[in-house]
């Protein structure tokens, strides 16, 4: 398989507090990672150095073969349009409506979608997240909270990117609903062929929506394994993560 995304020896201080020390991860096309691990371990802060949202202190960071630490503002922004990212609390524009938000890195610059071929591809994306078209005029204070996940995650699909984060996308949602956006997520590798990057605590999720895990431990991935093998880790502290989660079979995303 193709490796979409390579991370290589990534660190990251904030002032005295070592957040990353030594993160080698890679990520191949067309699979679905989900890195678990404490809280405080350095998950967010993986997601946000491949972003470009932070700045690793030391390490490489490869998406499709090129590096994107040290890249020029141009280069970097042009490998950022293959990315798609789902919030944790869906962080939708509250200024906006629900196609605006949708539509909202189409129709800036200087070679914006205009406002009908937006509000078009906005119903397109609705549908796609399991929502009416009736959802596009309204304002992301009359969403329920799955309305809002929804909504946002139809955003973050609205350009067709390559590679799509989540992040805690079921926190804050009852269990239906968290099954819902699993449902989604997976639709997302194996409908619209895009590569998942996930980060989560719930194990129901990850049995459901990972081809693979890999877990954080004190900023340093500790284990990286096919999702069958987690029932059965051999990893102390992947199995005191899952102990206690709903037991049942491992069910692989999407087969």
């Amino acid at each position: 398989m193709t490796l979409k995304i390579d991370m290589r020896d990534v660190h990251k201080s904030f002032g005295a507090k070592q957040v990353l020390r030594g993160i080698d991860l890679q990520v191949e096309e067309g699979e679905s990672l989900v890195i678990i691990g404490g809280s405080g371990t350095g998950k967010s802060v993986t997601i946000k150095t491949i972003l470009g949202l932070i700045n690793p202190d030391q390490g490489e960071i490869w998406v499709d073969g090129k590096n994107m630490v040290g890249l020029r503002f141009n280069e970097r922004a042009k490998l950022m349009q293959k990315f798609g990212m789902l919030f944790q609390g869906g962080a939708l524009f509250d200024s906006l409506n629900v196609w605006q938000n949708i539509t909202f890195a189409l129709t800036q610059g200087q070679q914006k979608m205009d406002k009908a071929s937006a509000i078009t591809l906005a119903h397109q994306k609705l549908e796609a997240v399991g929502l009416e078209s009736r959802v596009a005029d309204l304002m992301p204070s009359e969403l329920s909270g799955g309305m809002q996940k929804r909504v946002g995650l139809a955003r973050a699909i609205a350009t067709d990117p390559e590679v799509i984060f989540f992040d805690e996308p079921t926190t804050g949602l009852d269990p239906i609903m968290s099954d819902v956006i699993n449902d989604l997520i997976v639709k997302c590798r194996t409908e619209l062929g895009a590569t998942c990057f996930t980060i989560t605590h719930d194990m129901a999720s990850v049995r459901k929506i990972a081809t693979r895990v890999a877990m954080i431990h004190e900023g340093k991935i500790i284990w990286n394994e096919p999702i069958e093998k987690l029932a059965h880790s051999g990893n102390a502290y992947v199995d005191q993560f899952v102990h206690g989660s709903k037991d049942g079979p491992i069910q692989v995303a999407g087969r």
